[in-house]
């Protein structure tokens, strides 16, 4: 290889360290920012102030029992049927209206709110973009090289190698990620007064939804089956103090009845 070249691969290999470093928390922050600012044009968010401040409300609870974060949390509510939450970078979640309307009780909803913080609380997000970051710029340095040395058809083989180890590292990241949050809603939900079967009993509704189907290697999550069995055995090998909550007075409800209202949404058997 020419001198040129060695000393070109060389510092491409010291920027990628360089770029490759974890993503501090005041990164993660503005990442945050710039996450929110795309979901507020490609989402369609639900703005009503009583929704929101019901989603709000429970998550404030789930945060206090979890002590102090590094993070300014954010709740939204996503004007959408399915069935799903995911929370951005630096505490910006946001909850699907098909959530709020399945879930049976305030205790199965608290679940949700609870393992979508648990993957902020345990930075997630970051490590998942760390790992695409790095994935990224690795291809990129692969492909580079390849070209250097051995011309376009290197190049070209080593991007399609590329691709695909991209996608085996983030996709075997999500699994222990699910189960971690999994464990910390178990944990902080009773320390918030909610009842954490709550989170067993909705895994029970995304299995009756379909949410438990295709086999476990072939997914980022654990299937719902094998979250089910977590969850219980966690449950089963703790204390759980009396009156912890299940209902809410029917306020879930009330805000089950004015998202049917802003959305159209049909009632059930309807």
């Amino acid at each position: 290889m020419p001198r040129s070249c060695s000393r070109f691969v060389v510092a491409l290999l010291a920027l990628a360290a360089s770029a490759c470093a974890p993503l501090t928390v005041t990164q993660e922050k503005q990442l945050g920012e710039e996450f929110e600012r795309e979901a507020q044009a490609q989402l369609r968010l639900i703005h009503d102030p009583v929704v929101v401040g019901y989603v709000r409300q429970i998550a404030a609870e789930i945060l206090g029992a979890a002590g102090p974060q590094p993070f300014a949390y954010e709740f939204f509510v996503v004007d959408d049927a399915e069935i799903n939450a995911f929370a951005g970078p630096a505490g910006h979640v946001y909850v699907h209206t098909g959530t709020i309307l399945k879930a049976r009780n305030v205790s199965e909803l608290a679940g949700v709110i609870g393992h979508e913080i648990g993957h902020v609380v345990h930075r997630h997000v970051a490590e998942n973009y760390d790992k695409q970051r790095a994935a990224g710029i690795g291809h990129q340095l692969l492909v580079v090289g390849a070209g250097i040395l051995g011309g376009g058809t290197a190049a070209e083989a080593v991007n399609l190698g590329g691709g695909l180890t991209a996608m085996l590292v983030l996709n075997s990241f999500g699994r222990e990620a699910e189960r971690e949050a999994d464990g910390f809603a178990l944990e902080v939900l009773p320390r918030a007064g909610y009842d954490p079967r709550g989170m067993v009993s909705f895994f029970e509704t995304l299995r009756a939804e379909g949410g438990g189907r295709g086999p476990a290697f072939l997914s980022s999550h654990p299937t719902t089956e094998e979250r089910i069995a977590a969850s219980q055995a966690t449950l089963a090998r703790s204390s759980l103090p009396a009156g912890l909550r299940v209902h809410d007075g029917g306020r879930l409800e009330i805000i089950q009845r004015r998202i049917r209202l802003l959305t159209g949404e049909a009632a059930p058997g309807r």
